[in-house]
């Protein structure tokens, strides 16, 4: 039955966002395609422009605007005659998958991380980033694999309340488990990359030691402070945990430790020291049919001008080092690309997650639920 309601309710979310509006007709049937909707069927009605074009697929909401800004307008200057669009509904598995075995494949680059590129790109599901035009030069050896490149660098930081504890403030994961010395509520999220990396660094296991991960010592190391953290699904609720004194330290997204700072006028504040940096990056499913074009404007999207631009947007950070050389000493603060910061984290195993990640989510639901 919550299949059933599941279904009809995506479908009304669909019917919802396209009605009376205008889409290009790849991407209308792309998102269409993605939930496995026949439009006709439906008696869906959005007008459909005729133009081909090069369909871009984000996560949507202010990320479409800043890729858009950042990436895709100076993409359209370079290649004027050249047409592309964002589709911001979002590269899941499952609808890579069902464009890709159904051989209806409307988007040319999409979205993701590296460790997904890993999983599906050896199943059939995406094509191999051709660098014999993609420059991986551009980015950091770590962020580029035979089906996807970096786009964006995030990480997972430690986030702490300036004013609880008499003027200390956390350093590290040791901190951080410490109960006696920081008292109060902590924050991580019910997935396992970053807080199984925490766990282990609060254990002591040095960088070149955490990979591959064991799951035993770092599923026991979150039981011990279970009882004083709350374990957050979506990443706004762990944002605003900290916003209401709900918890006063813990693992956030450093494109959330950023405005929280800013909204509580640095009541809370995180380090990068013992972060886990995440490469985002692109991945072309297999069967695209941009051509030139999707290699092309992944080269535009990896010039550090644009790269520095969405920093400044959206708080991601560059994945090209050059880009650093174009910011000033204030927006390198708050960039995990920039090399100071990028040098005090652990840059995330994607190489461990590609293999183990769903084993890994589910053991970690299995050890907070016992």
């Amino acid at each position: 039955m919550s299949d059933t309601r599941d279904r009809r309710d995506e479908i009304q979310q669909f019917v919802e966002r396209t009605e009376g509006k205008v889409y290009p007709r790849r991407v209308f049937m792309g998102m269409a395609a993605a939930i496995g909707l026949a439009p006709v069927a439906a008696r869906l009605t959005p007008a459909m422009a005729d133009a081909k074009e090069l369909v871009i697929v984000n996560w949507g909401g202010d990320a479409v605007k800043g890729m858009q800004r950042s990436w895709v307008d100076p993409y359209l200057k370079k290649y004027p005659d050249r047409k592309a669009v964002i589709d911001g509904t979002g590269p899941s598995t499952s609808r890579i998958r069902m464009m890709v075995d159904s051989k209806k494949v409307a988007w040319d680059v999409m979205d993701r991380n590296l460790h997904t590129a890993l999983e599906i790109g050896p199943e059939g599901m995406l094509e191999p980033i051709d660098y014999s035009i993609v420059n991986k030069s551009k980015v950091r050896p770590e962020h580029a694999v035979e089906w996807g490149i970096g786009n964006y660098i995030y990480a997972m930081v430690l986030t702490y309340n300036t004013k609880k504890w008499g003027g200390m403030v956390p350093q590290n994961w040791a901190d951080v488990w410490d109960v006696k010395k920081f008292p109060g509520k902590r924050a991580f999220r019910r997935e396992p990359d970053g807080q199984l990396e925490a766990a282990l660094m609060a254990d002591g296991v040095p960088y070149d030691k955490i990979y591959p991960i064991d799951m035993k010592r770092a599923l026991d190391g979150l039981k011990k402070i279970k009882e004083h953290s709350i374990f957050y699904t979506v990443i706004a609720d762990g944002q605003n945990a900290f916003r209401n004194g709900e918890v006063h330290l813990g693992l956030l997204l450093n494109t959330r430790a950023w405005p929280l700072k800013q909204d509580t006028k640095g009541l809370y504040d995180w380090t990068w020291n013992q972060g886990i940096s995440w490469g985002a990056c692109w991945m072309v499913p297999k069967g695209a049919t941009g051509g030139r074009a999707i290699w092309d404007f992944i080269n535009v999207a990896l010039e550090p001008e644009g790269q520095a631009e969405l920093l400044k947007t959206n708080g991601y950070g560059p994945i090209n080092p050059e880009a650093t050389k174009l910011l000033d000493a204030e927006w390198n603060k708050v960039n995990p690309g920039a090399p100071e910061n990028y040098a005090k984290m652990l840059p995330g195993g994607i190489a461990w997650y590609a293999k183990n990640a769903t084993k890994a989510r589910q053991d970690l639901i299995d050890a907070l639920a016992g």
